[in-house]
């Protein structure tokens, strides 16, 4: 007597799963909010609006919850943050810094994540987060570097 196995239901479960599985909502992942000055929420409401939508390859994808001071790309691949305080990390004189396109920036770096760079020299300070990907790549602030050029001016 030959038995006979339902195909068809483990199947459809197999592939009910695996759609399960690999799909994923475009939300990005929190980001905490900056709360800076008036003035400072001003030129990064002006930042805001000079954004590219896409940044090294990555299509705009901004961070919950939804603000004028945060943006990003491909998922938190890239986390732009503006208006946070300035960093304690400035005040060290072995902090390492670079500019890209008349913009400096101090370089964090992070142990589990990719580095972290804060904009130096402009009235309000932008942060940006990269993730892994780019932990020897700055390719991202290049295309920042003009937005934050034109919204936030420098500062003495």
């Amino acid at each position: 007597m030959t038995s006979h196995r339902p195909f068809g239901l483990p199947a459809a479960a197999l592939l009910l799963l695996a759609v399960v599985g690999c799909s994923s909502t475009d939300a990005a992942a929190p980001v905490p909010v900056p709360s800076p000055p008036a003035e400072e929420a001003a030129f990064c409401r002006a930042l805001h609006e000079e954004l590219p939508k896409t940044l090294s390859g990555f299509d705009r994808n901004d961070p919950e919850p939804e603000s004028d001071l945060t943006a990003g790309w491909g998922n938190g691949a890239i986390v732009l943050r503006c208006g946070v305080p300035r960093p304690e990390k400035m005040s060290d004189p072995q902090a390492q810094g670079l500019e890209v396109n008349g913009v400096g920036w101090m370089l964090e770096v992070r142990d589990s994540d990719g580095p972290r760079f804060t904009s130096t020299y402009r009235k309000a300070y932008v942060e940006v987060s990269l993730d892994e990907r780019f932990a020897h790549d700055t390719g991202p602030l290049t295309g920042l570097a003009g937005p934050v050029a034109r919204a936030v001016p420098k500062s003495l």
